[in-house]
């Protein structure tokens, strides 16, 4: 890689790379009086399994089986009481639940409405979505920008959730931008909703890579494969599946084999939500196996293909608290998502973001897929990526530990602007920004010195102390809108003037 010239007028070009407290570039950032910080009474429904199994001689229901008829409706009344007023069409859950929890158990299509509902009830539980965090967020303009005063202008933000044990899925929020530059955030629903999931159509040449790049492509799912078709759906290949596992004596090896196809499957998905919900009361919760400890980080990014079609796309990570796998989110209405799973050598690691339309007839991402370092990659394939280039890797003292990206690129007069990140002594994280040519994003033009954005005292107190960090932003007008957790508990938002950023990395 060519060395990459670093611009700061206050420092002379022969001078050492010196750490400073506090030091940042003087490009004239304004930290925006607007906070999104956690809400505890955030709460949505999940199944609430006892031990994690439900079984025919299961105790608990045979024991809500027992309960007198006349007993029923009332426990019923009053534990929906409690909660009715707290969920979107509870009942419609409390059903969902019931028939989960007996679809093996005999007879229970026969049961009163009442005692169905409560057993619904007994195997439902509340969930704390956001009672850590909400923070991490990205930045993307809003698909409807109309009824808006003259020189408003309508974003939406994703934001990580962290909630009970961890677990992360995603928010959103919608705000507006005013003509004279305020921001006000729309109150968010006092309802959470997860929607419906349904598997979605594979395609079988990704499908078949990703197998050999996780080393579960052998002679099992090779028949398994060969049995599909170029497009299949979840349950064509579990009768693939169950086609093999016939023909064949059963083997540890088959066993492991078709448990990694199913996991890849079950992986891809789409998750749609009621048109007359609102935007923040849609979560993208957990729902595969590998996202058993949760979805972080989304970047999202309006991408405009070259027919001028507009589809939004965020790259996130599943963790299933051993394994990360990068996925892509797909959606054109913020109300249908349809997740994907990413492949190739270089789809790999934390921190993929996309750029905002094709570049040379390909697709571009960032990526730091060897975990310390920025890359570009380039594909055919928006979701298989097998080469990167490798354009910064850790330089100067505050970026000395780790380089990441921030959010997807951002298209200027003067090149790709790409806000980052870096990690110090003492595991401080700060932001910072480099500059890519507009034609050959491979080419870095420039590099701050100093941080763009660091935590202050008062800021790095928190859930993770000492760390600020953004997944996207945008420009509008003059200037940069830079959303920003902090201490991975809250978000914040900043606002640069693009000019004088500009200014600081083209010399």
């Amino acid at each position: 890689m060519a060395a990459v010239p670093i611009f700061d007028d206050s420092v002379s070009d022969d001078a050492p790379f010196i750490l400073e407290a506090g030091a940042v570039a003087s490009v004239g950032i304004e930290r925006i009086d607007v906070e999104l910080r956690p809400d505890s009474r955030r709460v949505i429904v999940r199944p609430f399994l006892p031990d994690e199994q439900i079984l025919p001689d299961d105790g608990l229901l045979a024991r809500i089986l027992a309960l007198p008829e006349s007993d029923v409706a009332g426990i019923l009344n009053a534990a929906r009481a409690k909660f009715e007023d707290r969920h979107v069409n509870l009942e419609a859950v409390l059903d969902s639940h019931f028939r989960y929890v007996t679809r093996n158990t005999a007879g229970c299509a026969e049961l009163s409405k009442e005692r169905q509902l409560l057993i619904g009830a007994y195997y439902t539980q509340e969930f704390s979505i956001e009672t850590a965090a909400l923070t991490n967020p990205s930045m993307v303009a809003h698909p409807d920008q109309t009824g808006l005063d003259p020189g408003a202008y309508r974003f939406i933000m994703s934001l990580r959730s962290i909630g009970e044990g961890h677990l992360s899925s995603i928010e959103f929020r919608s705000a507006i931008i005013d003509a004279t530059g305020a921001i006000t955030v729309d109150p968010p629903s006092r309802y959470a909703v997860t929607g419906t999931h349904c598997p979605s159509v594979f395609d079988k040449a990704s499908f078949r890579e990703k197998l050999v790049e996780m080393n579960a492509f052998d002679s099992t799912t090779g028949l398994v494969t060969a049995l599909l078709a170029d497009s299949f759906e979840l349950h064509e290949l579990d009768a693939a599946i169950a086609t093999v596992e016939g023909k064949r004596a059963p083997c540890r090896l088959t066993e492991m084999a078709t448990k990694a196809m199913h996991w890849l499957a079950t992986s891809n998905y789409r998750v749609t939500f009621e048109p007359e919900s609102k935007l923040s009361e849609r979560v993208i919760f957990p729902w595969s196996s590998i996202e058993s400890h949760g979805l972080e980080d989304a970047r999202f990014v309006r991408f405009t293909e070259d027919d001028g079609s507009v589809i939004y796309y965020a790259t996130c990570t599943a963790y299933d608290g051993l394994r990360i796998l990068p996925l892509m989110i797909a959606t054109v209405d913020f109300a249908t998502f349809d997740v994907s799973t990413l492949s190739g050598a270089c789809a790999m690691n934390k921190g993929a973001a996309l750029f905002p339309r094709r570049i040379g007839g390909k697709y571009a991402a960032l990526s730091r897929y060897d975990g310390e370092s920025n890359y570009v990659m380039r594909s055919d394939n928006l979701r298989i990526w097998d080469s990167a280039c490798k354009i910064e890797s850790p330089l100067i003292p505050w970026d000395l530990a780790r380089a990441g990206n921030c959010g997807s690129p951002l298209e200027t007069e003067a090149g790709w602007l790409i806000i980052t990140h870096g990690v110090g002594p003492f595991r401080v994280y700060s932001l910072g920004a480099i500059l890519l040519d507009i034609d050959d994003p491979t080419r870095v033009i420039g590099r701050l010195n100093q941080p763009l954005l660091t935590v202050t005292e008062t800021e790095r107190e928190g859930y993770v102390p000492n760390v600020v960090y953004s997944c996207g932003s945008i420009i509008h007008g003059n200037d940069l809108l830079l959303p920003h957790g902090l201490t991975d508990t809250t978000s914040r938002i900043a606002r640069v003037p693009v000019k004088a950023l500009l200014a600081k990395l083209v010399g």
